[in-house]
């Protein structure tokens, strides 16, 4: 099969992979960004708690979206599924006992929601790292991680990630002796037949779907299901997998049995049209992770915390202050507007989201806002333990 040569890509969903039936979620989204710091409020809110927006949805009958990214125009697609394949019924099976070997289902709690989701990762070491996508875990306030092959589950807790890459690692509490997963030592090739793997639907249960290699080094543009929160990825691996949402973090295994690629992201409608990030380039990522390695792509641990929502109306306003949280002990209410941080002149949520980036829990911040009334007031702010960016 030819490479696709380069062309104007339609934009892909991304959706957190949810606990409950696709179709029920397909249709939710959020306008303009999330609230991390509160309650959902009534109206969408940049991410001020951590350095970049979080891509999720809101709670859908206490449940949250879908974790696999979505790539197509926007529409849902058919099929009781509505997997990220979009309209196809190519039609999955359970994944094999050898496919199960060092995969695991990783489910998440985003207490600030009232929402779950789930997703799928790789165990990387036998003492518990996991390899799974950043946007499967981005917003969690906890983690649970199961191993597919034992049934054994563990609490996860975040070593880092790399948003730009879609890439995070999971260290699982008191893990030892695990299986490992076969990872290819050499890349995927055009051509070749491959089969994806994961957490489809969010079941638990481990699905397989195979499909052939259509291209490599491939860039699309990913985004909620609403459009929202772009992302470019490059150097990916195109396959005509039916990749299913919950399925983000799974393997793609060639036909060796090895894993050559990540799976990632796939079509919202029309023909099958799935993407994985190469292992090795994931491998490469969450080797620097593991290191300790800080970047201004590779971030180590949870990011610092504000505990607040705001809006773009007349600058970063307040819409909402997390009980007792970093903000609210300094006394920042809703109402007030953020005008600095560290310094920094603050005149919108992105601005106030710029300024918080990097930034660790438990660092001190002055914050300068002013009240209804137009009177400033500045304090230092202890930075709390915000969610998984």
């Amino acid at each position: 099969m030819n490479e696709i040569p380069e062309v104007p890509a339609p934009v892909p969903r991304r959706r957190r992979t949810g606990l409950v039936a696709v179709a029920t979620l397909g249709t939710v989204g959020i306008a303009a960004g999330v609230v991390l710091g509160v309650g959902a409020a009534s109206r969408p809110t940049p991410v001020v708690g951590q350095g970049s927006a979080a891509h999720f949805q809101p709670a859908v009958n206490g449940f949250g979206g879908f974790g696999a990214r979505r790539f197509g125009d926007g529409t849902l697609g058919g099929g009781a599924s509505g997997g990220l394949g979009g309209g196809s019924t190519a039609p999955t099976s359970a994944a094999t006992s050898a496919q199960q070997v060092g995969v695991v289902d990783v489910a998440t709690t985003l207490g600030y929601q009232n929402a779950a989701t789930a997703g799928t990762g790789m165990i990387l070491t036998s003492t518990g790292d996991v390899l799974t996508n950043n946007h499967v875990i981005r917003g969690a306030t906890s983690i649970t991680v199961t191993v597919v092959s034992t049934g054994a589950s563990y609490t996860a807790s975040v070593v880092g990630t790399d948003p730009s890459s879609d890439i995070a690692v999971l260290r699982l509490a008191g893990a030892s002796g695990l299986s490992t997963a076969d990872v290819s030592t050499a890349p995927a090739t055009v051509g070749e037949a491959v089969t994806a793997v994961g957490n489809a639907g969010g079941t638990g249960t481990l699905t397989s779907a195979g499909g052939t290699v259509a291209a490599l080094d491939r860039s699309i543009t990913a985004t909620d299901t609403d459009g929202s929160n772009a992302e470019q990825l490059s150097g990916l691996i195109e396959t005509d997998a039916a990749v299913q949402p919950g399925d983000s973090g799974g393997p793609l295994y060639d036909t060796t049995g090895a894993i050559v690629g990540m799976d990632t992201a796939a079509s919202s409608s029309g023909p099958a049209q799935a993407y994985a990030i190469p292992i090795s380039t994931a491998e490469q990522i969450a080797t620097q992770i593991e290191n300790g390695v800080s970047s201004a792509t590779i971030h180590q641990g949870y990011p610092g915390f504000l505990g607040v929502s705001v809006g773009d109306w007349g600058g970063a306003t307040v819409l909402g202050v997390l009980a007792n949280g970093p903000a609210a002990k300094a006394g920042v209410t809703a109402g007030d507007v953020i005008t600095a941080v560290a310094n920094l002149s603050v005149t919108s949520a992105a601005d106030l989201s710029t300024a918080l980036a990097g930034r660790s829990p438990g660092q001190h911040v002055t914050v300068t806002w002013a009240d209804a009334t137009g009177v400033s007031h500045s304090a230092t702010v202890t930075l709390g333990t915000g969610p998984a960016q």
